[in-house]
């Protein structure tokens, strides 16, 4: 592709690593379309980000096609991933540590597959304390990393699909199709809690954002490659 090709407008399909935040993914994107072809100024962002603790597809626009970053995000995603169950933390992932943890001796395949039920179409989440979200000009993550707490409020998103597809306890593994906002933590929180337990989120994989699948997308080191050759 040639530096006017990126000006124009590309949507890039990245697999963002794991640990990596969809920032630093779509700095090092930027950087490396600014060295190849030696400009100072090019628009890129991503449409719907993705925790550090997750891997998959992230969508990222270059030039003219950032101006429909927002249809990209409104569309329905689709995850794979794992719950641990009996055990929650205040993240409702792997970023912190465990603080509760609760009895799974009542947990049997119907009870799992029968709970999905509860969940499937327009339901009430709360997003993690530890997010992204604004409340009064400040990230809730950044109050969550002092101990303050505050009140959320639910919203409504949808779940079109939700299915367990591998169980291995204390592991359960899990597909689910979204809306935009959906909140996977928030799910495995609330799943646990309905299975009446506890669970947080220790694996996810976005695969689908509307029709574009991770299939198709790159590694960030197979974008450089192509990019240089």
């Amino acid at each position: 592709m040639t530096e006017q090709d990126f000006k124009n407008g590309q949507v890039l399909l990245i697999d963002k690593p794991l640990e990596w935040t969809s920032f630093q993914a779509v700095n090092k994107i930027r950087w490396h379309i600014k060295q190849r072809f030696k400009i100072k100024k090019i628009k890129v962002g991503h449409a719907g980000t993705l925790d550090p603790l997750a891997t998959g597809l992230l969508i990222i626009c270059t030039g003219k096609q950032t101006k429909n970053i927002h249809e990209y995000q409104g569309q329905k995603k689709e995850y794979t991933g794992t719950f641990t169950i009996g055990a929650t933390t205040p993240s409702y992932d792997l970023e912190t540590e465990i603080n509760d943890t609760f009895s799974i001796e009542h947990i049997t395949e119907n009870l799992l597959k029968e709970t999905t039920k509860q969940f499937i179409g327009d339901i009430q989440q709360k997003p993690p304390i530890f997010s992204a979200i604004k409340k009064e000009g400040k990230r809730l993550y950044e109050l969550a990393r002092k101990g303050e707490t505050t009140e959320i409020k639910a919203r409504t998103v949808t779940i079109n699909q939700f299915e367990i597809t591998n169980i291995n306890l204390p592991k359960v593994d899990f597909r689910v199709v979204c809306s935009k906002g959906t909140y996977i933590r928030s799910l495995a929180y609330d799943f646990g809690r309905a299975l009446n337990s506890g669970a947080h989120l220790s694996a996810l994989r976005r695969t689908k954002i509307g029709n574009f699948s991770v299939k198709n997308a790159l590694s960030i080191e197979e974008f450089i490659n192509e990019l240089n050759t």
